[in-house]
């Protein structure tokens, strides 16, 4: 066409320009951040990434290298922060830009960790605190999750009246090291339980590592100071022989003799925590976009990732977003620890939330972002590079390997598929079960997950020949019946010490005889009935097999075990039976249980010891 002049092409200079500012830029930026940045137009630096091959979107996020060294192309040096941290600069920097000066905290309740050793007296004490009962319903008396709770001083004679203290309640069983750890670090003061009648054992000391590790004030509790046996002061001797010098022998730490089953001395204990808090000025400004810490993560079959979070700073509300680790996710609802739905959960608070794509893990920082994409945007990076992380160890791995298993050819190799009901639990399992490994069995877990035993693992399991551990899980009905046809070997546990014996003596071949568990039927309960000097009853349908009066039953709630004990009575209409059979309805109750609700399955079984071969 005459008289046409094209457009000039674009070119691009090869040479990077000299470095003359720096920048900060955050993990898993978008080209439009980037070039928003450095003061180019976007498509300059979509062609710059052309040049390197790499064809990226406008909203496409960049791996940090490569967003560093476009930077350094374009004469920039950067600094490289985490998301957490961005957000978090960026609300000081809002509360400072609206007034000119930084807002001022309001003080906010101290969040205090039970620790010590196993059967020390940590729940019991907590219970008394808050008059429940969890330790009853702890699988053989021994935490095993990190419970969260928040109370009121109701004492209206006490000084510290109507203040809140948040309490963390840690596992004391020497596997849980990890979890302990996550509890020092959520918090403000460690409570240190120990038993007067028993003294200083070895998770005292690791709680005391813990403690100074994290740097928080430790208050000692001595308990069971109501006992005949117990003597408070050889506890202060050996504690002060470890640096924990109590003030009454002219040292800093405080020390309160205390009786959980009696409840001596509670209200004192409280007071002194207040005290404490109070030397530490705890401050956190409820106004600004909640960040905290994830304390539990599990899977829940009616309502999904279930998360329990403390929330350290800001007020998280319904609706609001938010990243936690490589998950994304909105809040759908709220509970406090009592199952309370809230709406807002200000500093200091433990809440459980709903409205996670995924499960987040224990330990993961939250915080709340006002842009959901970029929330997501964030989440995506973090998903891809763990994945591209197990990727890389799976691989190496079996390369390297190869040397080793030529040596050990002689190793029986124990193959476990793991599920639990919390995230945590499966974190500690994975550990245990690794370190067992000696000369003669490795054991090596090919999954582990949160939730019922599926059909997928028992097809995983059946493949690879390997063993299923479930840890307070049920097999679903399906995978029940697969299981049996594949003649796949399932282990339940709830107990951590009974099955870290199990394994033991499995790998030493001296497993003695197991206690088989024939499956009888379930019921589900359709309705609930309160009947003075009985206690609760189930109206229940049974839909499978059948029930005895003489029958075990285990209630099951999303598939979790919420009891296990005796059928206390079975009546079909008014009148005693001995069988109910599928298709049926009947009156059951649970001999010394009343918590039972609609929607639970009742599941019965007999159990009969049978010699036992070693898995190994």
């Amino acid at each position: 066409m005459k008289g046409y002049t094209p457009p000039p092409r674009l070119s691009l200079s090869n040479e990077p320009q000299p470095i003359t500012r720096s920048i900060t830029i955050t993990e898993g930026i978008s080209v439009k951040d980037l070039a928003e940045k450095l003061g180019l137009r976007a498509k300059d630096l979509i062609a710059r990434l052309l040049t390197r091959g790499v064809f990226a979107t406008i909203n496409q996020t960049l791996d940090t290298e490569l967003a560093s060294e476009m930077a350094r192309f374009f004469g920039a040096d950067t600094n490289v922060i985490t998301f957490e941290e961005q957000a978090a600069k960026e609300v000081s920097e809002a509360a400072v830009g609206e007034e000119g000066t930084p807002a001022e905290g309001v003080t906010r309740p101290p969040v205090v960790t039970i620790m010590g050793h196993v059967d020390h007296g940590k729940t019991t004490l907590l219970d008394s605190i808050r008059l429940t009962n969890v330790a009853g319903g702890e699988a053989g008396g021994i935490t095993q999750h990190i419970g969260a709770y928040k109370v009121t001083i109701l004492d209206k004679e006490s000084p510290a009246y109507g203040r809140q203290i948040v309490f963390l309640d840690t596992p004391g069983h020497e596997a849980f090291t990890r979890m302990r750890a996550r509890g020092a670090k959520a918090t403000d003061i460690v409570v240190l339980v120990v038993a007067a009648d028993d003294g200083v054992m070895p998770q005292t000391l690791e709680a005391i590592d813990h403690a100074h590790a994290a740097e928080v004030p430790i208050i000692v509790a001595v308990n069971k100071i109501d006992k005949p046996d117990a003597l408070p002061d050889r506890v202060k001797k050996q504690l002060a022989d470890r640096g924990l010098m109590p003030e009454d022998w002219g040292g800093t730490t405080v020390f309160v003799d205390v009786s959980a089953k009696q409840k001596t001395n509670l209200n004192l204990l409280m007071e002194m925590i207040c005290l404490v808090a109070d030397l530490q000025e705890l401050k956190a400004t409820p106004d600004r976009p909640a960040t905290g810490v994830v304390l539990e993560a599990k899977l829940d079959r009616g309502r999904g990732p279930v998360a329990t979070l403390l929330v350290q700073n800001g007020t998280l509300r319904t609706g609001d977003n938010f990243v936690v680790g490589n998950v994304y996710g909105k809040v759908r609802a709220m509970f406090d620890d009592r199952g309370n739905q809230l709406e807002s959960a200000p500093p200091s608070t433990p809440v459980e939330i709903l409205g996670m794509e995924g499960l987040p893990q224990a330990g993961d920082q939250f915080v709340v972002v006002a842009d959901r994409d970029k929330a997501r945007g964030v989440s995506e990076y973090r998903e891809q590079k763990a994945r591209e992380a197990t990727l890389a160890k799976s691989s190496r791995v079996s390369l390297e390997g190869l040397a080793e298993q030529l040596k050990t050819a002689g190793t029986k190799e124990l193959n476990i598929i793991l599920k639990a009901d919390v995230g945590g639990s499966v974190e500690v399992l994975t550990d245990l079960l690794t370190k067992l490994s000696n000369d003669k069995v490795r054991l090596k877990v090919l999954r582990s997950g949160v939730g019922a035993i599926t059909e997928s693992d028992v097809l995983l399991a059946s493949a690879s020949n390997a063993i299923i551990i479930g840890f307070n899980v049920r097999p679903e009905r399906k995978a029940q019946e697969l299981a049996e046809q594949e003649k796949v070997d399932i282990r339940l546990h709830s107990i951590i010490y009974e099955l870290q014996d199990e394994i033991k003596r499995a790998m030493t071949g001296l497993l003695e005889p197991t206690i088989k568990e024939t499956y009888q039927g379930r019921a589900l309960v359709k309705e609930t009935f309160r009947i003075p000097k009985v206690g609760t009853i189930a109206g229940c349908s049974v839909s499978d097999g059948f029930i005895k009066r003489d029958s075990e039953v285990r209630l099951l709630r999303d598939n979790n075990v919420v009891f296990t004990g005796k059928v206390g009575s079975l009546r079909r209409f008014k009148d005693d039976a001995s069988e109910v059979r599928n298709g049926m309805e009947c009156g059951i109750s649970i001999a010394n249980y009343g918590d039972i609700k609609v929607g639970d399955v009742i599941e019965a079984f007999v159990t009969e010891k049978v010699a036992a071969e070693a898995i190994a």
